[in-house]
């Protein structure tokens, strides 16, 4: 039995010793496992899924609406890389998996500054809880028309 070392890239062009193009439809029917001769098919979504699954960070801290967090952001300027904290309060987090979203919001020189950060991205180096928040909402847009003391959020224990 002979093994066709026939390898498929991501653009869909492959190469082998011969360098033989097999067509589309053969292409689309070969997998990782074309060395053991077994041709699985693996559905787009499967891909896409497992693609998703190696790119989600293993190490995020439970995250929960109201708490302080101060996140380390990569800032590349010029040819140098740093790491930038950003603290304040977390207000919103939306979707869930790899487009997991957060909506820190922090007061800087009198002015409310909100930024949202993809928990998943390369952009963030670091995620740390200060303190967890008490709060009864799942969204805390109404600290945006607050001012000064009124902004605090009362602190949670038992988390």
């Amino acid at each position: 039995m002979a093994v066709d070392n026939t390898e498929i890239s991501l653009d869909g062009s492959s190469s082998n010793e011969k360098s033989k193009k097999p067509s589309q439809k053969e292409a689309s029917s070969l997998t990782t496992s074309e060395n053991t001769g077994i041709k699985d098919k693996l559905s787009p979504e499967e891909l896409i899924r497992g693609f998703e699954s190696s790119q989600l960070k293993k190490s995020i801290p439970e995250i929960y609406v109201g708490d302080t967090v101060k996140v380390g952001v990569r800032i590349s300027e010029g040819n140098k890389e740093r790491v930038q904290p950003y603290e304040g309060v977390v207000i919103s987090k939306r979707h869930g998996g790899l487009n997991e979203t957060i909506t820190v919001r922090r007061i800087f020189q009198g002015i409310g500054v909100e930024r949202v950060f993809m928990l998943h991205s390369p952009q963030v180096a670091s995620l740390k809880v200060e303190r967890r928040g008490k709060v009864r909402r799942a969204k805390l847009f109404y600290l945006r028309e607050r001012v000064g003391k009124a902004t605090r959020v009362k602190q949670r224990f038992d988390r």
